[in-house]
């Protein structure tokens, strides 16, 4: 049995029976990681001896009775979650030499249920990016054809999963980041409703947009993560305070569910088979007794521009810290005696540690929040972020889903989309209004294109992740895509 292509259900059932070890699910994940990670490079950081350690304190959890549902299970974190005593780059040279001092609220619960966590993944600058090419390290490949991306922030970590390099794993979410890297690797990404999951030891992007998320082989697999990782935070003021979803609920039957299907997410443009396919899943939800009407939700077409304009403008400012003083990297190092002035320190630590992406959105965000430029750029952005909120809010007093396409192709070449800006920005079309409305969002595997995964976004209001996992658990069953796996 190779026990790293097991999901967390499996693992769950086997850890319990005393099938197998912790240990053993652990070395198997490992000696994948050693197998494929040189041709995928998904992983900044593998952590083994923390990993065997944890593995072997869960197994003496489990013989005691005291295990939980993430008790002894492999998983992979996103570079830009903080893991304390391991590096925490984001992604970025400029945090090369960073470590944690402390850990992420979500590392927190993970740990408390003896969880083992395999190591760190790559991703795209401070999580800027929709392809994981603007990584500071290396570009990560898909599992599926490594001649293409993996989708990004969040790539790494997808990557990790699908190639089952571990049996789940956390990425973060800002306009795409859990949700297209999902879809591009045929995997399960989940962006949760804003503050229901802490931010808290997230290296920040995007603050009023960034939510962490589960990544995993099965819709069930997502909600025992989300379960495990959600709920209010003291040290995290965003966070709120609301019951935490019941996993049996889940496998209820969608008969009677209200779907909506948005007109402006089929657009010219898009990929005739992924749109074709996306078509066929929604004729499966209404096979399997939901109520499916087409809805309309005009303003989706503004989201992506004032994505931009919201992003840039908070990077400009969370990427401040970021000045070669107070930590990270610095061209005056105390080690190397310098004679640079304290402008030369910012400019320089700057100009090196940071890419080329980040460096864009910096002056970007900077130019908007301007004077003479705030209030014709970031203040409009706000108002329409509002209206947004607003039109979804109507929209779900009709429906109780919307499903779309999760991106308007299947994984793009590496290097295709790479320079120029414009189009990698077009990847997250229909992702990125879940994150200006804060509702809840995941994508599902549907099909395949040209040998390469399809994914499927079901959005619900607010704090309705269940009803979300409800309509992606009953189509999921009735399908077989999951199953499928990629010849790495």
């Amino acid at each position: 049995m190779e026990l790293n292509k097991l999901t967390i259900e499996q693992a769950r059932q086997g850890l319990n029976k005393r099938e197998f070890t912790s240990r053993e699910i652990t070395q198997s994940c490992l000696a994948q990681i050693k197998k494929v990670d040189k041709k995928l490079q998904a992983f900044l950081t593998v952590t083994e001896p923390q990993a065997l350690a944890q593995a072997e304190a869960a197994d003496k959890k489990i013989v005691a009775g005291q295990a939980e549902a993430l008790t002894g299970i492999p998983l992979a974190i996103k570079d830009a979650i903080l893991v304390q005593d391991v590096r925490a780059t984001a992604g970025s040279k400029i945090l090369d030499n960073y470590i944690a001092p402390y850990n992420a609220t979500v590392i927190e619960k993970l740990a408390a249920q003896g969880s083992v966590l395999l190591g760190k993944t790559n991703l795209d600058e401070f999580a800027m990016g929709s392809s994981t090419e603007n990584s500071g390290y290396f570009p990560t490949k898909n599992p599926w054809d490594t001649t293409r991306v993996p989708g990004g922030s969040s790539g790494g970590s997808a990557v990790a999963v699908a190639a089952d390099m571990c049996i789940g794993s956390l990425g973060s979410d800002t306009a795409s980041s859990t949700r297209q890297p999902a879809s591009f690797c045929g995997v399960i990404g989940l962006k949760p409703t804003y503050g229901r999951v802490s931010r808290y030891g997230l290296i920040a992007m995007t603050s009023s947009l960034d939510q962490i998320g589960p990544i995993s082989k099965t819709v069930m697999d997502n909600a025992i993560l989300f379960q495990a990782i959600a709920g209010h935070d003291r040290h995290d003021a965003t966070s709120v305070k609301i019951e935490n979803i019941e996993l049996k609920n889940i496998a209820r039957d969608i008969k009677g569910l209200k779907i909506g299907v948005p007109q402006e997410y089929f657009i010219d443009g898009m990929d005739e088979e992924v749109k074709t396919l996306v078509q066929q899943a929604i004729k499966k939800f209404s096979a399997l007794g939901a109520k499916v009407t087409e809805v309309s939700l005009p303003l989706t077409k503004y989201a992506l521009a004032v994505y931009q304009l919201m992003a840039t403008s908070e990077i400009s400012s969370n990427l401040a810290r970021y000045d070669g003083i107070r930590y990270g990297f610095s061209v005056a190092d105390s080690r190397q005696p310098t004679d640079y002035s304290l402008m030369d320190i910012y400019r320089k630590s700057k100009a090196k540690g940071l890419g080329a992406e980040a460096k864009r959105r910096i002056i970007l965000g900077t130019f908007a929040l301007s004077a003479g430029y705030y209030d014709q750029y970031y203040v409009q952005a706000q108002k329409l972020r509002v209206l947004i909120s607003q039109e979804f809010a109507d929209i779900f007093k009709k429906v109780d889903c919307l499903v779309s396409p999760t991106a308007p192709s299947v994984a793009f070449k590496l290097g295709e989309k790479f320079a120029d800006p414009l189009m990698m920005y077009l990847s997250d079309i229909y992702t990125v209004p879940a994150n200006i409305g804060g509702i809840c969002a995941i994508s599902i595997p549907c099909g395949f294109d040209q040998g390469l995964p399809v994914g499927l976004q079901i959005m619900a209001k607010p704090f309705a992740e269940e009803v979300m996992f409800r309509a992606a658990y009953n189509y999921e069953q009735a399908t077989t895509w999951q199953i499928k796996k990629p010849a790495i």
